[in-house]
């Protein structure tokens, strides 16, 4: 009964946060991480106070094209802004382009304790899903000339001149 119960609480699931966001680039690596904190709840189960600790202990992250990871322990954490790019364990590359629709599930693990007594463990895991944030995954394209718009007026990317498709 206890299990059931755990999983109707109204456990705050976790946010997640992408670096670079809400863009980043095809063939790039994107920074995901957690946030979830411990919560505590107090219910009436049979008439009896019981009081519930959810503690996030694994996270599991739906990338939104078709590839996930975890359950993992990993939360992962924010990068400088310095650092956006690198490999991370939480971190994930899209071959695409396109909008991405990300969600964190969060596992919690379980303690009770009925009417001030000892805390027991709470068999099994609470999974608590995040809202979908939307990431846009852009490309981009680098170009090298040799002249400037000085020497070449007409060249690539000087004013007035039209860009060339890619």
């Amino acid at each position: 009964m206890i299990q059931t119960e755990f999983q109707r609480l109204p456990v705050a699931a976790g946010s997640v946060t992408a670096q670079p966001s809400p863009h980043t680039l095809r063939g790039a690596e994107t920074n995901f991480f957690a946030e979830a904190a411990q919560q505590q709840f107090d219910i009436t189960i049979l008439a009896q106070k019981v009081h519930v600790v959810a503690k996030p202990v694994q996270y599991t992250w739906n990338y939104g094209d078709g590839s996930s990871l975890g359950p993992q322990t990993a939360a992962g954490g924010p990068l400088p802004q310095d650092r956006w790019g690198e490999k991370t364990a939480t971190s994930h590359v899209y071959t695409a382009t396109g909008d991405f629709r990300v969600v964190l599930t969060t596992h919690f693990q379980g303690t009770y304790s009925v009417n001030g007594g000892p805390p027991l463990p709470i068999p099994g895991q609470g999974q608590f899903s995040s809202p979908p944030q939307t990431v846009s995954v852009w490309r981009s394209i680098t170009r090298n000339y040799a002249d400037d718009c000085l020497r070449n007026p007409q060249g690539q990317g000087c004013p007035g001149v039209a860009p060339r498709a890619p």
